[in-house]
Parts: structure tokens; sequence; C-alpha cells
């Protein structure tokens, strides 16, 4: 190789390393991870029962509202249930609508001055008039079962006794929200009668003897009740485990006029007032 050819080579070479050297770096491509969801801790929530007043031991509460100074009540069981008007310090029965004996009672609400019922296994809820609790109407539900029902003043607020909320149109039986229920240990089942108060749904589990405050934003539980100190004060014996139990806790109505909360259970012989300290 001559002198010339040996230098033109070194030369290419050079200018090729350099040209090499002189590239940009690849593009390094990252993956963020999102930051994991912040777990939330229920806090303990204490309670005072301010008044008790009698309560009808043959009634099966699955619903319960305060409105115009009475208590309403669905009442379940087939063969037995009915949408009752009770006097709050009698505990006196002055209006009932019996239901089909092919019906079960369920979940109760008050909303745009109608009542709102759901049934057990039967697909269909009922409509009445809040003041001569005649039947008005009927609606579908898309889930199973119904349990418990409230309200946000638009939707209707439901549960199957799974761990989901679904948020129904009153007028076409759209559901348009769910909203799954959890806790720091994950999926809260058995969600039961449920009220609106402040803002937050109160819900009592089935078979338990906790009342739940659940956010309606996010689903998450961030109070608990415990309430097995009542069974005592209303004569209801301990829970037992066996499903077949009738006397659960499950019933809850909030007075907003005058901030109070009432809580009751099936078959139980009184409906206390309780004050909670949250």
């Amino acid at each position: 190789m001559t002198l010339h050819k040996r230098y033109s080579l070194l030369l290419a070479l050079t200018l090729l390393l350099g040209a090499c050297n002189n590239e940009k770096p690849a593009e390094q491509t990252t993956t963020e991870t999102a930051p994991a969801e912040a777990v939330v801790v229920p806090v303990p929530i204490s309670y005072n029962i301010v008044n008790q007043y009698p309560h009808d031991p043959k009634a099966f509460t699955e619903g319960l509202e305060f409105h115009d100074g009475f208590l309403f009540e669905s009442v379940g069981q087939y063969g037995e249930s009915d949408v009752r008007k009770v006097e709050l310090a009698t505990g006196k029965v002055v209006q009932s609508t019996k239901m089909d004996a092919r019906y079960f009672g369920e979940g109760l609400t008050l909303l745009n001055d109608k009542f709102y019922q759901l049934t057990y296994r039967e697909g269909k809820g009922f409509i009445y008039n809040s003041k001569t609790l005649k039947q008005e109407g009927s609606f579908p539900f898309p889930t199973q079962e119904g349990w418990g029902m409230t309200n946000n003043g638009i939707h209707l607020i439901f549960n199957d006794g799974g761990n989901v909320l679904y948020f129904m149109e009153p007028a076409s039986g759209k559901v348009v929200k769910q909203l799954a229920v959890t806790d720091e240990h994950g999926p809260v089942y058995r969600i039961n009668e449920m009220e609106l108060i402040k803002g937050f749904i109160y819900a009592n589990q089935w078979q338990l003897d906790l009342l739940l405050k659940i956010d309606t934003s996010t689903g998450k539980v961030v109070g608990r009740v415990d309430l097995s100190g009542l069974r005592q004060q209303t004569g209801i014996p301990p829970l037992s485990g066996d499903e077949d139990a009738p006397e659960v806790l499950n019933g809850i109505a909030y007075d907003a006029t005058g901030n109070r909360i009432f809580i009751t259970g099936k078959n139980w012989p009184k409906l206390l007032e309780v004050k909670l300290d949250n």
C-alpha cells in the first residue's frame, strides 16, 4: 500500500470514528409507576344512646326512613311484607300498605316526595305516595337481588348484598355509576340497609353489629361504629353466627331537621336514637 493510500484510509477511519462519537445517544424509554393508593384505615366511631322507643318485635325490618315526624318502615318476609307509617313515641302502626305475598319487601328511601322500595329476588321495585302510602307505580332494577337503598337527591343508590353500590336514575332505571366498597383489608361484602347522612353513606353489614361510614366519592370505609352494645340495651341475644337468626342489626334512619339518627334491627323490640361521635 502506498503512503498516500495509507494516509487516505487513516483519514477516512478518523472521520468515521468522529461521526460515531458525535451521534446522539439512543433515547431511553422509561415507565413511570403510579404511586400505590394509600390505605385508609377506618376510624372507630363511638356513640351515645339519646332515647329509646318501642318497636314492633314482629317487624322484619328491611328499610327505615324518617319523614314529617314519623318513621316509615319496609318490612320483609313473603306473605308478611308491607310499607308502614309508625309513630315514633309509641311504635304504633298508623298506616300501612300490604304487599302481594309473592313479594319480599327490602330497602326503602324517600326521593322527590315518593317512597321507593326494593324487593328481594323479584327484580321489581315499587313507588308509593308519601302521604297516603298508596302504590303509584313500579320500576325494574338490574341485579338479581335487592337489599338496602338510599338516595343522593338525584339517584337511587342500592346494593344487592355484595360490595357494590349502584346509582340509578329513578325515571329510566338506568344505572349510571357503580361504586365498590372497600376497607383496609379489601372489598367489603354484605352491605345492607343504608342511609345518606351529611354526604356519607352509613350502612349496616349483614350479620355484623357494625355501622360503616362510606365515602361516596371513593367507596372507602372511613369509619366504623361497633353497635354490639345495643343488643344488651334492647334485650336481644348476642350474635351466634347462625345465619338464620332473625334479630340482626338492620335499620337506620336520619332526621335531617333535628339531626337525629335512629337505629333498630329485625324483630327488635326497641328503636334507639343515637348520637355518633364523628
